[in-house]
Formats: structure tokens, sequence, C-alpha cells
């Protein structure tokens, strides 16, 4: 039996290269998964027909689109994602502070009009690719990727956004600075029997939910399984919930 309030973190990234192959994830993934995440390389593809297809089957969907410009852009961005019905986006924490405000108020205007509740609005702190090296030696940003993160967070809450992406490794000190309320999902999520990529900074997603996690974003360690369901499966059985 699945744990509903379990099923309700879990977050499948739809990171995959046709629009058939996206629909038998929603199909056959449905009761494990809580949300959808459809990301740029799905979206620049099929965004409006998976989109559609998710809605269709009255699944919630992530639009991970990284939203960062100038405020006006984002604004209106933002006032389009949730005519198109999302649950969930994100913006760039990186694109400052009046950035993320505009993308709120863009948002909750275009919900209004609508009758409806505002969809969560994250903010990307520091991608689970960048590592330590990368900023020090690549993007020359001095600063320790931890702290990066947490005064990052601290701007997406006083822009009034509802929480951020972050690493587990960064999601108890983001708690601590930002309130247990402040929202935190979490990608680099990796099963102990799956395969590390190209992601530097993961976690177990039972390490993830110790830590207090309220989403977790999973992807290859599934969509890639010979046998999906029976991945998705395991991952409950790891979590200690089925």
């Amino acid at each position: 039996m699945i744990d509903e309030k379990i099923k309700e973190k879990i977050v499948l990234a739809l990171d995959v290269e046709t629009f058939e192959q996206a629909k038998e994830l929603v199909d056959e993934l449905s009761p494990y998964v809580g949300t959808f995440k459809v990301g740029l390389q799905l979206y620049t593809g099929f965004g409006n027909e998976i989109i559609d297809y998710i809605k269709s089957k009255n699944s919630n969907f992530f639009l991970d689109v990284k939203l960062m410009d100038i405020p006006n852009t984002v604004k209106k961005a933002s006032e389009n994602i949730v005519l198109r019905g999302a649950n969930f986006y994100n913006v760039h924490a990186l694109g400052g502070l009046e950035m993320m405000k505009q993308s709120k108020e863009g948002a909750c205007a275009a919900a209004q009009k609508l009758g409806k509740k505002p969809p969560l609005i994250l903010a990307v702190t520091v991608l689970t690719s960048i590592s330590q090296e990368v900023l020090d030696d690549e993007l020359k940003v001095n600063a320790e990727v931890k702290g990066l993160a947490i005064n990052l967070a601290k701007l997406a809450k006083q822009a009034g956004l509802d929480g951020v992406v972050a690493s587990v490794h960064e999601l108890r000190a983001i708690k601590e600075a930002c309130g247990e309320d402040f929202k935190v999902l979490c990608p680099g999520i990796r099963p102990l029997w799956s395969l590390k990529d190209d992601q530097k900074r993961i976690a177990t997603p039972a390490q993830a939910l110790k830590d207090g996690a309220d989403y977790l974003v999973i992807g290859r360690a599934v969509t890639s399984a010979p046998d999906r369901v029976e991945a998705m499966k395991k991952i409950y059985e790891e979590m200690g919930v089925i």
C-alpha cells in the first residue's frame, strides 16, 4: 500500500526524448508519483502536448524552466505559466530580488483572475551539478556552495516565494535559516542501488526524508530502469513506507 503523504513528495523528472515515452511514464507511474516534472528537454519539444496530457490524467505538473530574465519579462512568463495550469514552477534566485517579486506578483494576479490558488513558486539556489571546484575554478565565485545556497534561499523568502530547489546537503541549513514551512525541493536523489551521474551533490531518498525534504526529484534511476514500476516500488521500500 502506497503512503499517500509520501507520494505527494515524489516528483518524477520526465527527461525523455519523445512525447510517447513521456506518456508511458505518466500512465505507468501515476499511482506512485505526486507530481510530474516537465523540464527544458521535454518542454522545448512537446511542451503543451505533454502538459495537456498530464492534466488529462488529473496529475500535477511542475514546469521546471528556471526563469531568469529582466523582471517584467519574468512576470509575464509567470502569468502564462499559471494560465497553463502548473502546480509548481521555478525561477533562478540569481535573477535577484526584484525579478522574484515580479514573478510572484504576476503569478498571483493570473491566479486571481482564474479564481484559483497560485502555484508553488520555487527558486533555484545552486544547481546540483555545480561543485565547489566549479564555483572556485570556473565561475570565480568567492563563496562556499552551502553559504551561497543559504543566502539565495533567504533572498527567495524575502521575495515572497514558497521555497527553493536545493541539494539535500543544504536542506537543514536552509530550514534553519528560513523556517520549517519554507519548502525545499531536492533534486539529486539517488536510491542506494542507482549509479551516480552528472550530479555531484546527491543523497538517497531515505536520507532526504529524514532531513526534512518537502519534495524529492527522482529521474533516471526510475525512467531508465528495465522495469520502471518495480524501480519505483524499490524506492518506496528503501524509504520504509511500503
